[in-house]
């Protein structure tokens, strides 16, 4: 069965971007290293992470069917060319943008709410896991009830404001199970199964 996968690179006092918006900070960790990861996609990226983080990041990405994503998410990445590299991408919106509706893309806008978003990425998966990105979106799904996991990239930085992770919370309290923990380079990685 297809699980739901919360991703996230967070600061050390809980925030995923500056108060303008800004994340570079929270992804300085992929280029503190020396292994080449190459993300794929329409829009492909070359990293250049640690050891560990590398592991890590080929062990989490070769289990995504598809990808869970909120508006300003896609807006901000220009809708990865059309293709994300982790699979087919459902942004999450309250109205579609203008022009997006082309035969070439794996991008589909989800006006119906986080139920129907994880629905149709976990039957686009074909089995895999589905994706979670941006703080709204995860906090939605955790509060929907339908997390399987939190995986929490901890980078070595103090933002002292900007958006938080887990805020907004109202299915509270969430309780995890015990974390694998992965070293690397300006990031400890965290991966906690959500308990039901």
């Amino acid at each position: 069965m297809s699980k739901t996968i919360a991703i996230m690179s967070m600061s050390l006092d809980g925030f995923v971007a500056d108060p303008e918006g800004g994340v570079a900070e929270v992804f300085d960790w992929y280029g503190a290293g020396d292994v080449e990861i190459h993300t794929g996609g329409s829009d492909p990226m070359t990293f250049r992470m640690s050891e560990g983080s590398a592991a890590h990041w080929h062990e989490l990405t070769s289990q995504l069917g598809a990808i869970i994503t909120g508006r300003r998410t896609f807006d901000a990445a220009q809708g990865w060319g059309g293709n994300h590299a982790w699979g087919p991408a459902f942004v999450l919106t309250h109205d579609a943008p203008d022009g997006w509706s082309r035969p070439d893309s794996t991008i589909h806008f989800v006006t119906d709410g986080i139920e129907s978003a994880v629905a149709q990425a976990t039957e686009a998966a074909g089995g895999k896991a589905v994706a979670l990105h941006g703080a709204d979106t995860i906090q939605q799904c955790l509060n929907a009830g339908l997390l399987d996991e939190l995986h929490v990239d901890l980078a070595a930085v103090l933002l002292g404001s900007g958006v938080r992770l887990l805020d907004h919370l109202t299915a509270t309290p969430a309780v995890l199970g015990d974390p694998v923990v992965v070293q690397g380079v300006g990031v400890t990685h965290l991966r906690y199964p959500v308990l039901r």
